[in-house]
């Protein structure tokens, strides 16, 4: 009997001590885990959003041609520059189409336009294509230009969340300062908001 105590205690010590790097490891990863989504939530937090007469950020991306577009191209002029989350989705291309079908009043004010999203060149010339929206489509693939915007955050699907574009759209005088801001802005609404702003 007590040989059979002694067998039994070895293998519990013995279970213990194999168990305790995968232990290590599980806690190793959820450290690890909880770090990561710690600063998630403060680089979050850090992207202040934009208000009217702040300097509007700095961007140089490639559009649907291949061309480097800079904010300091439409130096001299208004340029309105909304972000959306991907191309060729139902509440992207209904928000570019509009932005398309108002080109020739954004025209007589002497205003420009530029779409910002996460894809690539060749997804953003597709999207062209397929609608003739007619202006640049830039490409902001690592979203620092949308950091710096303050419309990269958490957003939830389905109960899932994760990180992605903030439909927002700006309205950028000819000084490079933001005229207005509208942050979470619905598709629909892009265009009569910019209109009514520019009077």
């Amino acid at each position: 009997m007590p040989k059979r105590r002694r067998r039994f205690t070895a293998e519990v010590k013995e279970r213990d001590v194999g168990a305790e790097p995968v232990c290590r490891a599980v806690v190793n990863r959820w450290v690890i885990w909880t770090l990561l989504e710690s600063r998630k939530s403060v680089r979050n937090m850090d992207m202040a959003m934009l208000k009217k007469g702040d300097k509007a950020p700095g961007f140089s991306l490639m559009d649907q041609a291949g061309n480097t577009v800079q904010v300091g191209d439409f130096s001299g002029r208004k340029v309105v520059v909304y972000f959306y989350p991907k191309a060729d989705t139902p509440g992207c291309t209904k928000q570019s189409c509009a932005v398309r079908d108002a080109s020739a009043d954004l025209d007589k004010l002497s205003v420009a336009a530029v779409g910002i999203s996460p894809d690539a060149p060749g997804a953003q010339k597709k999207f062209d294509a397929k609608y003739g929206l007619g202006f640049p489509l830039l490409a902001d693939q690592d979203h620092s230009v949308a950091e710096a915007f303050g419309v990269w955050g958490e957003k939830s699907m389905y109960g899932k969340k994760y990180m992605g574009i903030i439909r927002s759209a700006f309205l950028i005088d000819e000084e490079g300062t933001i005229q207005e801001a509208w942050y979470k802005i619905s598709p629909a609404n892009t265009v009569p908001y910019v209109l009514a702003e520019l009077g």
